[in-house]
């Protein structure tokens, strides 16, 4: 597993200075939403609003447990990163400190906003996906 594969994909979403007021041009890149990608089995939902990320919305609710939160942490460390706690965790990498991953935790959803670029991912993706996974008892 590498870097996302829907770079293209989000870059086509995107537009720039000069077509910001451009209506027709906006209803063509809507239409790319008709039928969005999928990585490691999980739906592109959207983009993060100030950092534009890709946003995977995980199958199932996450509310914050000391369990959930030490397999984030686990997580984290299999990367090589911290977890910054602000408004929401964000895993950031050790050296350097760029953010690679944010979970938001929602009253209907639940979202993992993964720096496409990052060389390990859709591994992460993954690897967030199954750790947070809410265990059945």
């Amino acid at each position: 597993m590498g870097k996302l594969s829907v770079g293209p994909y989000v870059a086509s979403l995107k537009t720039t200075p000069g077509q910001v007021r451009d209506a027709a041009a906006f209803l063509e890149r809507a239409r790319l939403r008709d039928q969005v990608p999928r990585v490691a089995g999980l739906e592109l939902v959207g983009l993060g609003g100030s950092c534009g990320k890709p946003a995977f919305a995980l199958p199932y609710l996450l509310r914050w447990t000391p369990d959930n939160v030490a397999a984030l942490e686990g997580v984290a460390a299999e990367f090589g990163c911290f977890v910054e706690y602000g408004a929401y965790p964000h895993l950031k990498l050790n050296e350097g400190g760029m953010e690679v991953a944010a979970v938001q935790d929602w009253s209907s959803a639940a979202l993992v906003f993964i720096r496409p670029g990052y060389e390990r991912a859709e591994e992460v993706l993954t690897r967030l996906a199954e750790a947070l996974r809410p265990q059945t008892g």
